[in-house]
């Protein structure tokens, strides 16, 4: 693997093989990485002739309040990884090589950007969708994988690649879990002893919800009210966001009938905040796939 910092030698890099017609999978990441990660990258060697990799905690997508400075970091081990993983390159610019002017140009999705967590992270997926349309002019990739954890960042890039026309195909990756069911995340190093024990609630929680709608709960809101009386019984949980929705558009349901509804969850522990989403098939209370 080789590791690159700048947009020019990337695209030179890349050129040849470009060339040749070999297909391109990328993988975007903020690094400090874990097995969610690899299993993007496992997929991405799996239907692609080349692998990019791309590393890089996007100042955008933060707010004035949170954790840009203390992000965890640590190329070293990252790159051990994703060499482990077969990727071929690995992206890593520094903020002066992404963004060497104040960036006058955003990608804005204003509607889709401000529901949930938009709502409580006024301008951050503009930002990120400003640095996933930056990454895609850069490599120019043919896939580009992404975890389904982050539900509404996928639904997000999923529409404004089909807005903007942009030449690539969106995939979806299906979250990976530790023993205990919690979701892989790199902010999962942030939770103390007492506060990773607890957040075990959370995939809990998604269990509940699918448990109310079996028993033939039709009302979101009776749902949503008996996930937070659920994850309140957890007295390190503070659940900030309950909201089931239509998986697709993302908006409100107003009864829950024979379609799939996603239920997501951002609860925080600490100073941590975990997401977590399940899509609920109401016939058989039993996982969905979303294409």
């Amino acid at each position: 693997m080789k590791t690159i910092a700048t947009i020019a030698e990337l695209r030179a890099a890349l050129a040849e093989s470009r060339r040749a017609g070999k297909t391109i999978g990328l993988v975007p990441t903020m690094g400090y990485l874990h097995v969610g990660h690899m299993e993007l990258v496992r997929r991405a060697r799996g239907e692609n002739d080349l692998v990019v990799a791309s590393i890089f905690v996007n100042p955008l997508q933060f707010g004035p309040n949170e954790d840009l400075a203390k992000y965890p970091r640590d190329l070293a081990r990252d790159e051990a990884m994703l060499t482990e993983g077969g990727v071929d390159f690995l992206f890593a610019p520094g903020v002066a090589d992404m963004y060497p002017h104040p960036m006058e140009t955003v990608v804005d999705l204003p509607e889709l950007g401000s529901e949930l967590e938009g709502s409580v992270r006024p301008g951050h997926f503009a930002g990120v969708a400003t640095v996933v349309t930056k990454l895609f002019n850069i490599v120019q990739p043919d896939r580009a994988y992404f975890g389904e954890k982050d539900f509404q960042q996928l639904q997000i890039i999923r529409r404004m690649v089909e807005d903007l026309a942009q030449p690539v195909t969106v995939v979806g990756v299906p979250t990976v879990r530790e023993a205990d069911g919690l979701a892989c995340s790199s902010r999962n190093v942030y939770l103390t002893t007492d506060e990773r024990r607890a957040a075990a609630v959370v995939p809990k929680a998604l269990d509940e919800a699918e448990r109310l709608i079996a028993s033939g709960v039709t009302d979101p809101a009776l749902v949503e009210k008996g996930v937070t009386e659920f994850l309140s019984s957890e007295p390190l949980a503070r659940p900030e966001v309950i909201a089931l929705r239509d998986p697709q558009t993302l908006e409100p349901v107003s009864e829950i009938g024979e379609k799939p509804v996603l239920l997501l969850l951002f609860v925080r522990f600490g100073a941590t905040k975990l997401l977590d989403n399940r899509v609920i098939a109401p016939k058989s209370a039993r996982f969905a796939k979303v294409a």
